[in-house]
């Protein structure tokens, strides 16, 4: 079967850069859907996508489809023909399915049957139906009409190419008759550009200042960056969102060096780069230190003859834009951090739980007291706890909202505060996203955890529960934030008693019955998802939480300890001989007795595992006093052949009642053991 190359390009107004990939990869994606619908071969696929165009390039495709029999089984004879061989309605049905007469369906067999020979279409009839039918599921939010007509697309189309071959597919789509005129940069090269085969689009694009293909634009745009920044002894920021968007601004892309006045480095450096990459997309550099040289590049999408004039306009564009900057800056530097506070009193947080001032004094109380427990300085905590929120009020988070904890980190610096409170006032939004990083102090990770704890409490408080679907005070995230900061960073605290003291700073505005309880139980469900994504099999996370640690750092230390032994070869009879314990003690209603007394012995199986308890007693209690939990279970491990012995050998329901009881408190001795790191019944 023969095959050629095809391309199909819809050339349109600029499109939005930021779904530009998104479009070309989906445009790829519809296109071949078809194409394998359709049953049409072909070697590969590509798509190409600038700011006025999107195209897709399939190498070798079937110039037709192969021929096809279609076999479709009936129902039966007997249901197809009544007494007097006349057809039912079953038999009528299948044919009219079919598209013909009942003559014309074979009825030979136990079945009625119908075998239809269909030759393949024409690749070239079939193209336009596939690239019409991509183009209407592309992912497009918001479609616009141009004119007076009733088209519909992401920007109004201006040509379209459709090539097969060497031959022009004779169509019409979004109101453009197809051809194989392309068109040239709308600066450089503001013509036609014909199109002599599919194979030759990208190359003869490039003769008229058209860079067709995405990723190398982005390539070409992030080495000459580097070479830029190299040449002004710094290196260049180019967060991977900013380099497609920028890739996707331009055909012909010319990186250039701007600068300005070093007057605006004072404004902290952060508002500096927000605003250029944010509003600009301009790429801000930093020299070896990390500090922001006065210098950035711009993206052209011209070769000029005078790119002095580019350099210049973009100087004159950033520099109202750090002059705002630096004016905010300067205004709030005039009244003390703490004074925001009074604007923070009238500023609602949320409507049943009052001010964002009333939260901000419940954190500094909180973090006070997280702080002398996870050894750092109570009263710094609580400092920074009063200070967390006062830079939202400030001129410069109003106009730059990503500065929030960061414009109050400058602002406390400048007011004499100590640097670790300075940082806590930007640490506190930590971890910012999955895999974030933490607080780098202890007064950041306390008011980091109060933060987080305040609004978990208040929010559960007035019943406003996350669903399924909605979480608008993102409480996972608050509560997946508090256990990573806990485990990861090695933090010792007591979630129960900490959640107890943000239930009492609520007063009556929360219904503190069961309150505490339920914030527990939904933090620490959140361990059951994390564990699961590390691979953790959910009986190890039942198994400790079964014992109810309330520390995070302590649980994830049993966790990993269970998990290690669920790897030892006594761990499945051990845990099977902790269910049969678990469930003889269940039943006991009070007939264990208060100690083991060994003169109710009467079988050598008894005295071994009392004597092997003994032994383990005193090697696992400082084990696991100390944490050691996976030597506390490795030590536990030795204890399966005496258990084993014991049940073969002993019936523990024994007719005398204190001979029962003297058993069941051998086994209860037992099953604390392990209670003492986890409930490995949970595992059996």
């Amino acid at each position: 079967m023969s095959a050629l190359d095809f391309l199909v390009e819809l050339g349109t107004e600029e499109l939005p850069p930021k779904a530009l990939k998104t479009l070309g990869e989906s445009f790829l994606s519809g296109v071949e859907k078809g194409l394998k619908a359709a049953g049409l071969s072909y070697s590969g696929a590509r798509y190409y996508a600038a700011p006025r165009r999107l195209a897709v390039l399939v190498e070798q495709l079937a110039t037709e489809q192969p021929d096809r029999t279609v076999n479709l089984d009936g129902p039966p004879v007997q249901a197809a023909f009544d007494a007097d061989g006349n057809p039912t309605q079953a038999a009528l049905g299948f044919a009219k399915k079919c598209g013909v007469e009942l003559a014309a369906i074979d009825q030979s067999g136990p079945k009625l049957k119908f075998s239809q020979h269909i030759p393949g279409q024409r690749a070239y009839t079939l193209l336009p139906g596939i690239v019409e039918n991509s183009l209407n599921e592309l992912p497009i939010p918001k479609r616009m009409r141009w004119g007076a007509r009733k088209t519909e697309f992401v920007r109004p189309s201006q040509w379209l190419v459709m090539l097969f071959g060497d031959q022009i597919v004779d169509c019409e789509i979004l109101a453009q008759k197809a051809g194989r005129f392309s068109r040239g940069h709308r600066f450089h090269a503001n013509h036609d550009v014909r199109i002599s085969a599919p194979a030759m689009y990208a190359q003869e694009l490039r003769g008229a200042y058209v860079i067709a293909d995405a990723a190398e634009r982005r390539e070409q745009i992030a080495k000459r960056i580097e070479q830029l920044a190299a040449e002004q002894q710094g290196t260049a920021i180019v967060p991977p969102a900013l380099l497609d968007e920028v890739s996707a601004l331009v055909e012909w892309p010319v990186p250039l060096v701007c600068s300005f006045e070093e007057r605006f480095l004072e404004v902290p450096q952060e508002a500096l780069i927000t605003t250029m990459q944010d509003n600009q997309k301009y790429f801000c550099l930093l020299d070896a230190d990390g500090k922001l040289l006065p210098r950035f590049i711009t993206v052209a999408n011209v070769e000029s003859k005078d790119p002095a004039q580019i350099i210049s306009g973009n100087e004159k564009v950033v520099r109202p834009r750090l002059t705002d900057a630096e004016f905010f800056f300067k205004q709030d530097k005039k009244q003390p951090l703490e004074a925001f506070n009074q604007r923070l009193a009238n500023v609602v947080f949320q409507a049943q739980l009052g001010t964002v001032y009333d939260k901000a004094q419940r954190i500094s109380a909180l973090a006070g007291f997280i702080a002398g427990r996870i050894g750092g300085d109570a009263k710094r905590g609580a400092r920074a706890g009063l200070l967390s929120k006062c830079d939202l009020a400030s001129e410069m988070v109003g106009e730059f909202p990503e500065m929030q904890g960061i414009a109050g980190y400058y602002y406390a610096l400048n007011d004499g505060e100590p640097q670790d409170v300075a940082l806590a006032l930007n640490e506190q939004y930590m971890p910012r996203g999955a895999g974030a990083e933490l607080p780098s102090t202890l007064t950041g990770a306390a008011v980091a955890l109060a933060d987080k704890l305040d609004t978990l409490v208040g929010i559960f408080g007035i019943g406003m529960l996350p669903t399924g679907s909605k979480d608008p005070y993102a409480l996972r995230r608050a509560a997946l934030g508090v256990l990573r900061i806990l485990i990861e960073k090695g933090l010792e605290l007591d979630l129960g008693a900490t959640v107890e003291f943000a239930v009492r700073q609520y007063a009556s505005k929360v219904k503190a019955a069961g309150l505490a309880p339920q914030v527990l139980e939904f933090i620490f469900d959140r361990l059951r998802a994390r564990y699961e994504d590390e691979g953790v099999d959910v009986s190890v996370y039942q198994a400790v939480r079964a014992v109810n640690p309330m520390s995070p750092l302590d649980f994830d230390q049993r966790v990993q300890a269970v998990q290690a032994f669920r790897k030892l070869p006594e761990a499945d009879a051990l845990a099977a001989a902790n269910k049969r314990v678990s469930n003889l003690l269940s039943k006991a209603d009070g007939q264990i007795a208060s100690s083991i007394e060994a003169h109710y012995f009467d079988t050598p199986a008894e005295f071994t595992l009392n004597a092997a308890i003994q032994k383990a007693d005193n090697a696992v209690q400082p084990l696991a006093q100390s944490r050691q939990y996976r030597e506390a279970l490795a030590q536990l491990a030795s204890l399966r052949t005496p258990v084993d012995s014991f049940f073969e050998a002993v019936l523990v329901n024994a007719e005398d009642p204190k001979v029962r009881a003297n058993r069941y408190a051998l086994l209860a001795r037992l099953r604390g053991l392990f209670l003492g790191v986890a409930d490995i019944s949970v595992l059996g």
